[in-house]
């Protein structure tokens, strides 16, 4: 399928690695020209180096962390005017409700609340002005159905969420269409450090550790990058403009919920 944007320009935030990379290397596919984020410069360069040798796209690596006033300040300078912003940052640690600290949420809600919203106020009234943006925020499936050891995640996300489920309205009639996925368990390093802290914590094996996993995902099995990337890709694309404000889950069935 034309997705129907080739030449446009996206910034891609974390997209070194992981989800991020993955939507990086969907939108490439697509024609799409890449200013890509992420804070480690080495992996960073390796990354943008090989999507654009794969796809034939421009990609602009912009080493900085976007979850700081400084960081989002580069990253935007070197873009210029963009029709696409896929917003993504790591995850807050897990831990229990009663060890977390004012700071521990301030710093949550300014990695994946405050800095995702400063991004699209500083895209969406270019994107209006043009007639035309894609914005997708890459959130958690635990937006949906909250898991206990992830509040500092649970709370920082779902107040993104109730900023989208606003703003996306306000910006829909100039042809700006923004939402977002909420992946379950994929084939990341955060997959990785999951299971292994299994490994250590409990004894056992890793496949041990996968299989357990795999046996509360109905496909049994993560899911990948590449799966990621296209629904990214297609949220993004020219076929989505009827598609607004909505949380997609992407999760290979694991949670389980009807609406």
């Amino acid at each position: 399928m034309d997705l129907g944007i080739k030449g446009r320009r996206a910034i891609v935030c974390a997209g070194s690695k992981g989800l991020g990379r993955g939507c990086a290397e969907a939108l490439a596919e697509a024609g799409v020209e890449i200013v890509l984020n992420a804070r480690g410069a080495d992996a960073l360069a390796a990354t943008a180096n090989d999507i654009e040798a794969r796809f034939g796209v421009t990609v602009i690596p912009v080493a900085a962390d976007i979850t700081t006033p400084e960081g989002r300040a580069a990253v935007l300078d070197a873009a210029g005017d963009v029709d696409i912003l896929v917003n993504n940052a790591g995850g807050p640690p897990p831990g229990v409700w009663s060890d977390w600290t004012r700071e521990d949420f301030i710093k949550a809600l300014d990695a994946n609340m405050l800095a995702p919203i400063a991004m699209m106020q500083a895209c969406l009234p270019g994107m209006m002005a043009r007639g035309w943006g894609r914005v997708v925020n890459i959130t958690s499936q635990s937006v949906r159905a909250p898991i206990a050891q992830l509040g500092l995640s649970n709370s920082a996300r779902a107040g993104l969420t109730g900023f989208v489920a606003g703003t996306a309205r306000q910006v829909a009639h100039a042809g700006v269409c923004i939402n977002n996925l909420l992946p379950g368990l994929h084939a990341t390093d955060r997959a990785d450090a999951l299971d292994g802290a299994v490994v250590r914590a409990e004894g056992i094996t890793l496949d041990e550790a996968r299989a357990r996993r795999f046996a509360n995902i109905p496909v049994g099995r993560y899911g990948t990058r590449a799966e990621f990337g296209a629904m990214c890709a297609f949220l993004c694309s020219t076929h989505a403009g009827f598609i607004v404000g909505q949380n997609i889950l992407l999760d290979g069935g694991a949670t389980n919920i009807t609406i």
